[in-house]
């Protein structure tokens, strides 16, 4: 895969330069990304990370989910007070995303609780939830699969070390066979 890979970055370098090409030339940078596969650590966190992705597309749904009913319930609650902030559903899913970052938070929510003093009831809890909680499922996933993968690893060596340990014994009962049937022959 990595050819492949390389003969691609080569090709695009090969095409006369063009100002389309002149973007597509800049990924040669991406070649760096060879140290992957050449440093095992990384090549074990990138393993990791590709076999958490079920259980990320899974975290990320519900993600998407809680976001969407979030943003219908503020449209609705906020829309009118705040129009710029949640004048309608997409407007409301990035200002949400901007609260869940807890990038200027505070500035949103003081502004709409000077003509709504209730506000909090909705943007405290949606925070526990989203920034806290289900963010936290992410790193709980890529841990875990981490952990997986270390786990895997450590079997396999015990396996190794094992079958190793099993033919030593086994090379050594037919020493002391040969041993013994030596002392037998010379009586």
């Amino acid at each position: 895969p990595w050819s492949v890979f390389d003969f691609s970055v080569v090709a695009i370098a090969l095409v006369p330069a063009a100002d389309g090409f002149a973007v597509l030339r800049a990924l040669r940078v991406l070649r760096a990304l060879r140290l992957i596969s050449a440093v095992p650590r990384m090549r074990r966190v990138v393993e990791a990370l590709l076999s958490a992705l079920p259980g990320i597309s899974s975290i990320f749904a519900l993600l998407l989910l809680i976001f969407y009913v979030a943003a219908v319930m503020s449209t609705k609650l906020f829309g009118s007070t705040a129009p710029d902030w949640f004048g309608s559903i997409p407007g409301s899913f990035f200002t949400l995303f901007q609260i869940m970052t807890l990038e200027g938070w505070s500035v949103i929510v003081r502004e709409l609780m000077v003509t709504l003093p209730w506000a909090w009831a909705f943007f405290v809890p949606f925070i526990l939830i989203v920034t806290f909680t289900v963010l936290n499922l992410f790193i709980a996933v890529v841990v875990s699969a981490m952990q997986s993968g270390h786990d895997a690893q450590l079997a396999r060596e015990n396996q190794a070390a094992h079958d190793e340990r099993s033919e030593m014994l086994a090379e050594l009962r037919e020493l002391r066979r040969d041993v013994r049937e030596m002392r037998g022959s010379s009586k």
